[in-house]
């Protein structure tokens, strides 16, 4: 590639990373379009958004694509960082797709592609976006991660209760066609066998949404461990990484990228303090809760440790985790979170909480707090009629008739 095919690349590039997230699959697309024709593209990555899955350009087959096969097809990828042609069904015809696996295991599903003479700039492309959109997930604002909890607690429970009334389904099916009652011994033979294998799919559909929102914790530790190194080559500290059980129960997504912004944000107060030339990171799981531990072999004084506490006790707290912190002077300061795996039970006003967006949140906060809309609109540096167009959507979202009637239901999901 010539001088200038490159700098126009990387101009492109940029404009991939600096666009919204909302907007980073389209503006990916075009960059991608003059390397690999295609007629969809469709991302299944950790974003601040709070959707994994996510596609532009043929409405057919991004409607037709699951969630669950892409997570199939990337854990039947041969390695990490690979470029492979196969296909997916999608509304009952097999579509060609063009499978990009990223460094950070983010899939990219390429519909309909034409012929690509270099995957590896294809795939290097996809590694920058993918670790890019990563990162923001993982400096994901406070009430994105407090938002993230809602979610999963909804999810969790609505999971819970399709497999308790399908399983009480089939349970009744099978217990009917196994009764000595009912003729016709063959059709009854087939029905056993099909209702069987209905809650074993169904039990599998469960354990692989699950899969699909939950992380292992030492793959959750690795990828902090990875993150932090060009951070820590380049300062005048030393990290000791203490590793989690790998038998450990794995992560909720939101905790694992809140964990790992946690102990970034940490590290990066350590190392501008004065006297701090190595630091301990531990993590460890009690089957209930994520311990984390930070200790450093700083001065060990309260001014030290308010200067790493200010940027985390938001975080912690967004995830209804709790931070301490012990300042011994001489032998330096560690702080202890403690993060609980489940996420807080749903009930209707967090349930309803649940469906409110990242910018539907931060309205939804302030009109709990009393504010007007001109006062939302400067607070967030909006304009008065998108603060009124969020409103409504609020109230509807929240089956609400006026204001006060939503702030109710704000507040009961506070207090919840």
């Amino acid at each position: 590639m010539d001088d200038g095919l490159r700098g126009d690349l990387l101009g492109r590039l940029y404009d991939v990373l600096a666009s919204p997230l909302r907007s980073i699959v389209r503006e990916l697309s075009a960059l991608l379009a003059p390397y690999v024709a295609h007629s969809a593209l469709v991302v299944l990555a950790a974003d601040t958004s709070g959707g994994r899955l996510q596609g532009t350009g043929d409405a057919a087959f991004i409607r037709g694509v699951s969630g669950l096969e892409l997570d199939r097809l990337r854990r039947e990828a041969p390695s990490v960082e690979a470029v492979r042609r196969t296909s997916l069904l999608i509304e009952g015809v097999e579509r060609s797709v063009l499978l990009v696996l990223s460094r950070n295991d983010a899939v990219l599903v390429v519909a309909d592609p034409g012929p690509l003479d270099d995957p590896s700039q294809v795939l290097d492309i996809w590694n920058i976006v993918a670790l890019h959109v990563q990162e923001r997930a993982d400096e994901a604002a406070p009430e994105y991660l407090q938002h993230a909890r809602a979610t999963s607690g909804a999810r969790l429970k609505a999971l819970t209760e399709l497999a308790d009334e399908y399983s009480m389904t089939l349970e009744s099916v099978l217990s009917i066609l196994r009764s000595p009652r009912v003729g016709d011994a063959e059709a009854r033979g087939a029905g056993i066998v099909r209702a069987a294998d209905g809650l074993v799919s169904l039990r599998t559909a469960s354990d692989q949404v699950r899969t699909l929102t939950e992380e292992p914790v030492m793959t959750a530790f690795d990828r902090l461990k990875e993150d932090l190194r060009p951070m820590t080559r380049h300062r005048e500290i030393e990290v000791q990484f203490v590793d989690p059980p790998t038998d450990g129960r794995p992560l909720p997504g939101e905790v694992a990228r809140g964990a790992r912004a946690v102990v970034r944000r940490a590290l990066l107060s350590l190392v501008d303090l004065p006297g701090v030339g190595r630091a301990r990171v531990q993590w460890d799981c009690d089957g209930t809760n994520l311990l984390m531990s930070i200790r450093d072999d700083g001065p060990g004084t309260m001014s030290g440790a308010d200067a790493v506490v200010g940027g985390i006790r938001q975080r912690i707290q967004a995830l209804n985790g709790r931070l301490s912190v012990d300042a011994t002077p001489g032998w330096g300061t560690e702080l202890s979170a403690v993060i609980p795996l489940d996420p807080p039970r749903a009930h209707a006003a967090s349930a309803a909480m649940a469906h409110l967006r990242p910018r539907e949140v931060q309205v939804a906060a302030l009109l709990a707090a009393g504010y007007r809309n001109r006062a939302i609109a400067d607070e967030l540096g909006i304009s008065e009629n998108t603060v009124k167009f969020h409103v409504s959507r609020i109230l509807q979202k929240l089956g609400t008739a006026s204001r006060g009637e939503a702030i109710a239901v704000l507040l009961a999901a506070k207090g919840s």
